[in-house]
């Protein structure tokens, strides 16, 4: 490791130990020896001893910066896997990270526009509306048309915090490669940089502001999502202009409930969305925790999301898409001989994996979510039985859906907290299987000549010259053929020739040399005979094969 992943390594073990995060430590045998060795750390001091163990662990994760932020936001959606004391605190990260100077932020504004901040906009706010991990929000006026915009600005020097952060995950990522039985299965180091490239890509406003075009022309006319209008014309890499909205926080359940919000049908909207956006659309937003998530009140016996902050989106080919969905529909059907069949053709576990033994096994896990509310079923520890059932099968990760998984828990615990009785699979199983019957049946078949139809109009008035073309090299690839066969023959026919001779050759040569160990006189002449002509034989071989 070099001195700067030392200092970082040394600064994040410093601010765990100041916060006391060392409480969270479980009292088990394996972590005996480093709760001493932390111990031995005397120097370091302990900050807000006041505070609950939940408030701390926030405090922590803020300060170490936005990669850690990320970590604690996610947290926060798992009410399932973490107590209240420990999740409440950590929804804090989604929206309400400390903010930097309002004067810092108009001078980064100017400088993205070129020019004051009152030339473009009125009612600017030095307040910042929220502030998250990367950037901070302000308001503001359009000066020409008096709508209401959002400045979202890049938070100044982040970019050397996050390079470090990285750095250092990927070092622990390779000694993890290095010296874990599981490295293989588990891509420590394909997991970090799919991470690196989420995160990166939400450093640079134009990819957020180009995704967040994507997700408002996908949904465009839909009362089930609604994306911000962007200003495309003011933003750029460090600042993004969109339309403001008003609603309410999806977390907010009390006013959600106040303003008559039909719950279930929201969450089963929300479940809706999200299949749409990756089976339909295969771009899907991946950052959708509660800071990210507004509902609007207009409507509320139907009740619209609002999506914001689309820096992070995922993708999926059609490959992943169709495995995806066969092996969704397999668990809704419970057909566990099917999941394991679709792991083994996909590739994920090897091709001599014991297919009834990796069903039972799969069955052990997933027969007992089916039939139960979701408030009943966490698929957080679903995912953690069936990690332990992978690594008996040497399962490997696949990276590319490390974004999906994370964002379907999100909408798991989004759903969790709107309407606890929601049946997860009952709402999702008719989507997949009407995705699955547009890819396979006469529908599949009618858009896949629709697609063609353009090319095939298109290469339509070359086709006689084509089929000329075509007819002509077939004749003279025969006439080609027909020549090199008699080459090929009158070849052969030498070459057995020449094998001949050369044997005549051999033969008479070993009859020369034996009629030499007679000393007969007559002998000696026919031996000198049998010789010559040997040796002529021997030249008639080599100029058959010469030529």
């Amino acid at each position: 490791m070099t001195l700067t992943e030392i200092r970082r390594l040394y600064r994040i073990i410093q601010i765990q130990l100041e916060y006391g995060l060392d409480d969270l430590l479980p009292d088990h045998e394996l972590v005996k020896w480093p709760r001493r060795a932390l111990k031995l750390a005397f120097w370091i001091r302990r900050k807000h001893r006041d505070k609950d163990v939940g408030q701390r662990l926030r405090l922590a994760l803020q300060e170490l910066g936005p990669v850690w932020i990320k970590f604690g936001q996610m947290m926060s959606t798992r009410r399932d896997l973490f107590p209240d004391y420990i999740a409440d605190p950590l929804a804090l990260l989604q929206d309400k990270v400390s903010p930097f100077d309002g004067k810092l932020a108009k001078q980064q504004i100017e400088k993205s526009l070129g020019g004051p901040v009152e030339q473009w906009f009125d009612e600017f706010d030095i307040e910042p509306l929220a502030s998250a991990s990367i950037a901070q929000v302000h308001t503001a006026k359009v000066k020409e048309t008096g709508q209401e915009i959002v400045l979202k600005v890049i938070r100044p020097d982040i970019k050397p915090v996050i390079h470090a952060d990285l750095k250092l995950m990927y070092r622990m990522a390779k000694i993890v490669a290095k010296f874990m039985p599981d490295a293989r299965r588990l891509k420590p180091v394909e997991v970090v940089g799919e991470y690196e490239r989420t995160l990166l890509s939400e450093l640079d406003l134009r990819c957020e502001a180009a995704n967040g075009l994507q997700l408002k022309r996908n949904f465009s006319g839909s009362d089930d999502l609604y994306f911000p209008e962007i200003l495309m014309d003011l933003s750029s890499e460090h600042l993004m202009v969109s339309e403001r909205i008003y609603g309410i926080q999806v977390s907010d359940i009390k006013t959600l409930s106040s303003h008559n919000v039909n719950m279930k049908l929201l969450a089963e909207k929300g479940v809706t969305v999200f299949f749409t956006q990756v089976f339909r659309d295969s771009f899907f937003h991946a950052d959708m925790h509660p800071g990210n998530v507004f509902i609007s009140w207009n409507t509320p016996e139907n009740p619209m999301w609002i999506g914001l902050d689309c820096g992070i989106v995922g993708t999926l080919n059609n490959e992943d898409k169709r495995y995806l969905a066969e092996n969704f529909l397999a668990f809704f059907n419970r057909d566990y001989r099917r999941v394991a069949q679709l792991h083994v053709d996909s590739g994920w576990v090897p091709p001599d994996t014991n297919i009834v033994d990796f069903e039972s096994a799969i069955r052990t896990v997933c027969e007992p979510i089916f039939a139960k509310p979701l408030c009943e079923i966490s698929f957080g520890h679903v995912l953690l039985n069936l990690f332990n059932t992978a690594r008996r099968f040497n399962m490997e990760v696949q990276p590319q859906l490390v974004l999906l998984q994370k964002t379907l828990l999100y909408v798991e615990g989004l759903g969790r907290q709107l309407y606890p009785q929601l049946d997860l699979w009952q709402t999702a199983k008719p989507f997949l299987e009407k995705w699955m019957m547009d890819q396979v049946g006469p529908k599949a078949v009618f858009n896949a000549v629709k697609d063609k139809a353009p090319l095939w109009a298109e290469k339509l008035p070359e086709l006689p010259e084509l089929l000329y073309e075509t007819l002509k090299r077939g004749r003279d690839l025969d006439q080609n053929v027909a020549r090199y066969f008699v080459l090929y023959s009158a070849n052969k026919r030498k070459q057995t020739t020449g094998l001949f001779l050369f044997g005549i050759g051999a033969t008479l040569i070993v009859c020369s040399a034996v009629l030499q160990l007679s000393h007969s006189d007559w002998h000696l002449g026919l031996s000198g005979g049998f010789a010559a002509v040997g040796l002529i034989s021997w030249l008639a071989s080599w100029r058959a094969y010469r030529n």
